[in-house]
């Protein structure tokens, strides 16, 4: 009789361990989601953003027009890009370019000048400031995500549950963004 309650006490405790770890699982992925819909607000602010600021800076850049064109494309890729690893790298060559044409944009004295755009620059700058909060936030909670299901015992538990838990891409520095910009101070 008391070896029943002891194994009764023992399968109790391992049900409420094996809830415990679950639930703190699906905690935690719900979080890393939630992060990424904070990025994707802040995505789809900066490519609302993008065709003002194309527009207004259109007939001071006749020069640039490869520039521009290369904005709208990655602006498209990136509004087409599908699933969470997809929509990263699209995101990240859409940054790239329009880092470009911010610089391209600063060699324009009277474009500079423009209230328009330069309220559309400062709103763009405000918004890739918190784009970069909201990646690196979601990298925290993908990582802890990530760390938990590979953990032992919980990834044991992890293969139980099929594809339900599966690890999260974080958003990562590329090659062109680790170069040392170059800067010229002669006049």
């Amino acid at each position: 009789m008391v070896i029943l309650f002891v194994v009764i006490g023992i399968l109790v405790v391992l049900a409420l361990w094996l809830i415990g770890v679950y639930n703190n699982l699906v905690t935690l992925k719900k979080r890393v989601e939630n992060a990424w819909s904070q990025i994707d607000v802040q995505l789809k602010r900066r490519q609302d953003l993008i065709p003002n600021l194309v527009n207004s800076v259109k007939g001071y850049m006749k020069f640039e027009q490869e520039t521009l064109d290369k904005v709208m494309q990655a602006r498209a890729k990136a509004i087409s890009a599908q699933g969470v690893g997809d929509k990263i790298k699209a995101e990240q060559e859409l940054g790239g370019v329009l880092g470009r044409l911010l610089a391209v944009v600063e060699n324009y004295p009277d474009l500079k000048a423009n209230t328009n755009v330069s309220q559309l620059m400062e709103e763009l700058t405000t918004t890739e400031n918190k784009i970069s909060y909201a990646r690196q936030f979601f990298n925290d909670s993908a990582t802890k995500f990530n760390t938990k299901i590979e953990i032992f015992p919980n990834n044991v538990i992890v293969g139980f549950f099929g594809g339900k838990f599966e690890s999260f891409p974080l958003f990562e520095v590329t090659e062109a963004e680790r170069e040392t910009p170059n800067v010229d101070l002669n006049f």
